[in-house]
C-alpha cells in the first residue's frame, strides 16, 4: 500500500498537469461563436486574433484551411498560431465569385473589392457598374487570373470558391492570402447563409452580419411552418438532361432540403447523399415521369419555353409536368439568383411554397422563378 500511495499520487499530479497545459493562457482567454446550422466553419475568439477554422468539405476529418484573424491596426502577436494570418478589415480584395461579390456588396463594402472574376456572371447593378467604370478591374478567368494585375493593383487578399483537389495555380506563388469560402458546399439552406456571419467578420460588419442572417432564419423557419400546414404534398423533380447525363440532387442536398422545407415530395428522396448523382434519362423518367412539378434553372438570352424543351430533347414530352405545362424555370442571367439565394434562401423558398401551394401566399408573385410558356 505504501507503494502504491505515491504512484497514484503521481498520476494525479500528471493527469492535472496536462488538462492544465490545454487551457488558453489567463491573458488570452477565448469564446466559441455558436454556428447553428453552417457545417463548414468554426469560429473561436482568442483576446488579440480570432481563429476560422474551415472543414473540407470533401472529408469532415480534415480542416481545408485556418485563418488568424488580426486587427488591422494593432500590433501583430508574438505568439500567433500556426495558419494563414488575415488583417482585418480586409481590403484590396480581388473577389473570384460574384456570389461573394454581392455579399460584401450587401455589407455596405463592396469598395473593398478591387478586382472580380468571370464579370458576365454579374447582375448587381452597383458592381456591374464599377466595374464598367473600372473601378473594379476584370481579372479574368477563376482558373486563369491575371496575376500581373492582381500584384499590380496591390490584392491583399483573394476569395475563391475550392474544389476538389483544386489548386490556385501562380497566386499561390504571390504569397498572397488565399481565403476559402466554402459555403456553396453547404447542404441546409441556413448553413449556408450563416456564412454571412464569416464575411462580415473579414469586412468588420460582424453585427450587421449577424442581424442579417437573424432575420433570415426568422423568415424561412416562418415559411417552413407555414407549408407544413399544406393539405397535400406535391411532388417534384429538377434540372434537364446535359449532353447524356442528368445530374440529380439527392435527398440530403440543398435543393432537396428546401423542396423538402417548401411543403413537396422530391421525387429523388430515396437517394441519400449530398453530391449530386449522375443518372440517366430513362431513370430519371422512370422515377419523375408522373411528378407534379418540374423547375429549372438555365441562362439565355430568351426566356426559356416548350419549344425550346422539345427541340432540345424531344423525349421531354413525356413528362407529366410538361404535359400539364407544370413546369417553372429560372433565367439566372436574368434575375440575381446566384447573387441573393446563398445569404437569402428564404426568398427562393418563399417561390417554392407559392409555386407549390398557391394558396398560402395568393398575393406573391415569385422572385425568380417563371412559368414556362409555350
Amino acid at each position: 500500500m505504501n507503494r502504491i500511495l505515491p504512484c497514484l499520487i503521481l498520476l494525479a499530479a500528471l493527469f492535472c498537469n496536462c488538462r492544465q497545459e490545454r487551457q488558453p493562457a489567463a491573458g488570452n482567454a477565448f469564446t466559441s461563436d455558436t454556428v447553428r446550422y453552417a457545417r463548414g466553419i468554426a469560429i473561436e475568439r482568442y483576446a488579440d486574433h480570432i481563429i476560422a477554422d474551415v472543414r473540407d468539405p470533401w472529408d469532415s476529418t480534415r480542416l481545408l484551411q485556418r485563418y488568424v484573424l488580426v486587427e488591422r491596426d494593432k500590433p501583430l502577436p508574438a505568439d500567433l498560431p500556426a495558419g494563414t494570418t488575415v488583417h482585418i478589415p480586409v481590403r484590396n480584395v480581388t473577389v473570384y465569385s460574384s456570389v461573394h461579390a454581392g455579399i460584401f456588396d450587401l455589407l455596405g463594402e463592396a469598395d473593398r473589392i478591387t478586382g472580380l472574376c468571370e464579370v458576365r456572371y454579374l447582375t448587381v447593378p452597383s458592381l456591374c457598374e464599377a466595374v464598367r467604370t473600372g473601378r473594379i478591374a476584370d481579372m479574368g478567368e477563376t482558373m486563369s487570373p491575371n496575376i500581373e494585375k492582381m500584384i499590380d493593383m496591390g490584392t491583399e487578399v483573394v476569395i475563391a470558391s475550392p474544389f476538389q483537389n483544386n489548386s490556385y495555380g501562380a497566386v499561390e506563388k504571390t504569397g498572397i492570402p488565399i481565403v476559402e469560402g466554402a459555403d456553396y458546399m453547404e447542404s441546409h439552406p441556413l448553413g449556408r447563409s450563416e456564412w454571412i456571419r464569416f464575411y462580415g467578420l473579414l469586412v468588420g460588419k460582424e453585427a450587421m452580419a449577424d442581424s442579417i442572417f437573424r432575420a433570415t432564419e426568422q423568415r424561412y423557419l416562418a415559411l417552413k411552418a407555414l407549408a407544413a400546414n399544406a393539405a397535400v404534398r406535391p411532388t417534384v423533380f429538377a434540372e434537364k438532361q446535359y449532353g447524356s447525363t442528368w445530374w440529380v440532387s439527392p435527398a440530403d442536398s440543398y435543393t432537396a432540403t428546401l423542396f423538402r422545407d417548401a411543403g413537396a415530395d422530391y421525387v429523388f428522396n430515396d437517394r441519400p447523399g449530398t453530391e449530386a448523382v449522375p443518372l440517366s434519362f430513362e431513370t430519371v423518367l422512370d422515377k419523375a415521369i408522373r411528378a407534379d412539378f418540374w423547375l429549372i434553372k438555365y441562362i439565355q438570352e430568351d426566356e426559356m419555353t416548350y419549344a425550346d424543351l422539345r427541340a432540345e430533347y424531344p423525349a421531354y414530352e413525356h413528362f407529366d409536368a410538361f404535359k400539364n405545362r407544370r413546369i417553372f424555370a429560372c433565367n439566372t442571367g436574368k434575375v440575381p439568383y446566384y447573387e441573393e439565394s446563398p445569404v437569402y434562401p428564404e426568398r427562393l423558398l418563399k417561390d417554392f411554397v407559392r409555386i407549390f401551394h398557391p394558396e398560402l401566399l395568393p398575393d406573391y408573385t415569385p422572385r425568380y422563378y417563371k412559368p414556362v410558356n409555350d
